[in-house]
């Protein structure tokens, strides 16, 4: 080999390292968000029984991770359903309790009666979701 046939070999630039890293970071979070989206688009089926009319409490509620969808008995008898996503950022809500659903990640609070928001940071309220109550048993409409 002659020297003139070794070409010094340059490193890539610091820039191009960080653009490169971020977009396998980027990549990898949506891959993750698209399976967690595809995972709670597969909710359950209409008519699929979700629970028993005694096991939501009055002013309460309960979240049904699997179907993706809370219920709530904001006055005695009225039984109402929204998506358990927030409207926020996406994470499941958890509590509620006082006619308020909490989402455990920012205290976004949704109202137990329509969904609107009580408190930010959300800004839309949760989806309504559709229930039939027959009898005491509570399904997906």
């Amino acid at each position: 080999m002659t020297s003139e046939s070794l070409q010094p070999v340059s490193a890539p630039s610091r820039r191009t390292v960080v653009a490169a890293v971020g977009a396998t970071g980027i990549a990898v979070a949506l891959t993750a968000c698209g399976s967690e989206s595809e995972s709670s688009g597969s909710a359950a089926a209409a008519g699929t029984v979700l629970a028993k009319t005694s096991d939501i409490p009055e002013g309460g509620g309960k979240v049904f991770e699997a179907e993706g969808v809370v219920v709530t008995q904001p006055a005695a008898g009225t039984y109402k359903a929204f998506s358990s996503k927030c409207t926020h950022q996406g994470c499941a809500v958890k509590g509620i309790a006082n006619n308020v659903i909490t989402c455990p990640c920012h205290k976004s609070e949704f109202s137990a009666t329509d969904g609107s928001v009580k408190k930010g940071p959300a800004t839309q309220p949760l989806a309504a979701a559709s229930i039939t109550v027959d009898g005491d048993s509570i399904t997906l409409a």
